[in-house]
């Protein structure tokens, strides 16, 4: 056999290799979905984030993720969302949209966790604090940029996206997004 051949083989195999890894079947749609595209590189990731998998949306301000394996809870850093299942409060107002939008934007999704020191690792109730961030996007500013959230500052303890976030939220009220629309927390 030639060295032509060979190379022809070896080529071959090398892009079976490299491109067969970023293609999943799915066998429920039967279609091909290209994995990773989304998911940041790991030389990306800074000191203070961590990469995980959403597991679960507790409501628009918790969510489960997966982090080595492991399972815990993230209570999103700067943003208050109406409550939906704390057993000592009824569900509120918009809290249902609020929870609706982030289960359609985070669960399943590979996130970036970042960690703000001014903020602490846990909260009270033992849930890690962290800002989300999805293909770059913070979602945290969304949900309140949106209306499903608004921006919340613990104890006057000014956090690293404050501004960021209390400039959303006066847009949002402006221009009558999500809970701050006309008439859909009347009653």
């Amino acid at each position: 056999m030639s060295k032509k051949f060979w190379y022809f083989y070896i080529f071959l195999f090398v892009a079976l290799f490299i491109f067969g890894g970023f293609f999943v079947g799915n066998r429920k749609t039967n279609k091909l979905s290209i994995a990773l595209i989304h998911t940041p590189l790991l030389s990306q990731i800074q000191a203070n984030e961590t990469l995980a998998k959403v597991t679960r949306v507790a409501d628009g301000d918790t969510i489960k993720v997966l982090i080595d394996n492991k399972e815990d809870t993230v209570r999103l850093i700067g943003i208050d969302a109406p409550e939906t299942v704390d057993p000592r409060k009824p569900i509120q107002c918009f809290g249902k949209a609020a929870s609706d939008k982030a289960k359609q934007i985070l669960t399943g999704k590979v996130v970036v966790l970042e960690f703000d020191s001014t903020q602490g690792e846990r909260d009270k109730y033992g849930r890690l604090l962290r800002y989300v961030f999805l293909d770059g996007l913070n979602f945290n500013k969304l949900m309140i940029s949106e209306g499903y959230a608004h921006e919340y500052t613990y104890q006057n303890n000014p956090y690293k996206y404050m501004e960021d976030f209390k400039n959303a939220q006066e847009q949002a009220r402006k221009n009558k997004k999500g809970l701050w629309a006309d008439n859909v927390c009347s009653s």
